[in-house]
């Protein structure tokens, strides 16, 4: 699901922000676009790394170069590379541990976002985000849309629910993202936990009560490529 403002900027803001000519070819455009990946390795930060190698320059850093819970180093760094577009990766994912780590987790999920927000701000670059349905309370018997009342039970959820908001509140355009049960060939997930749990137990013992949609990390990176070339290219 993808929730967006982009719409609520006329064309040509839209331009001004990604710093090309509507006169200019698409090729022209993914050469001079320069994109910020934070978060490069982790799932979705790794997939991202690997297939938008090919749209403009791409400046793929880690926690040993922006940790989102060092909110006072976010800004300079932003400032110093100075990008077209961030595509923020970086998360405090842990569902479980945040209910412990509640500080930590609204650091990074929440309040960090929109330091970034406001460092875009700043360049007129845009900002892509990724979410989670743990925005919402998971009752409903019908899919989420992207207009959905959101009720965060978890501390995790109400982090990036926090970050959601003050992005939207930093006037800039961005893009949001949510996902759900997201797995790779690397890094924690169910999907691995199950795998390897299967691999060494005759019988599992799994919770029977929560419906979910598992999201490979490569589908999401692919999704996020196109988004970018359409709106190069419109």
């Amino acid at each position: 699901r993808i929730r967006s403002i982009f719409d609520t900027y006329d064309r040509q803001r839209i331009n001004r922000v990604f710093r090309y000519s509507v006169y200019q070819t698409p090729l022209y455009n993914f050469l001079l676009m320069k994109i910020l990946l934070t978060g490069k390795t982790g799932q979705v930060g790794r997939e991202l790394n690997n297939i938008l190698k090919d749209i403009g320059e791409l400046v793929s850093i880690g926690r040993e170069h922006l940790d989102l819970s060092k909110i006072t180093s976010i800004e300079p760094t932003i400032l110093d590379i100075q990008p077209d577009i961030i595509i923020n990766a970086a998360a405090y994912t842990a569902v479980d541990k945040a209910e412990e780590e509640s500080e930590l987790a609204m650091t990074v999920n929440g309040i960090a976002p929109g330091v970034l927000a406001k460092a875009a701000k700043k360049i007129e670059a845009s900002l892509i985000h990724y979410s989670t349905d743990y925005v919402f309370d998971g009752r409903s018997d019908t899919p989420y849309r992207e207009e959905n009342i959101t009720c965060p039970l978890s501390i995790y959820g109400k982090s990036k629910l926090a970050g959601e908001k003050n992005i939207a509140e930093a006037g800039i355009p961005y893009l949001i993202l949510r996902t759900s049960w997201v797995y790779s060939l690397q890094g924690k997930s169910f999907l691995r936990t199950i795998k390897k749990m299967a691999e060494e137990k005759d019988t599992l013992r799994i919770v029977d009560d929560q419906i979910g949609a598992p999201t490979w990390a490569r589908s999401i990176a692919l999704a996020t490529r196109k988004i970018l070339k359409q709106y190069l290219r419109d």
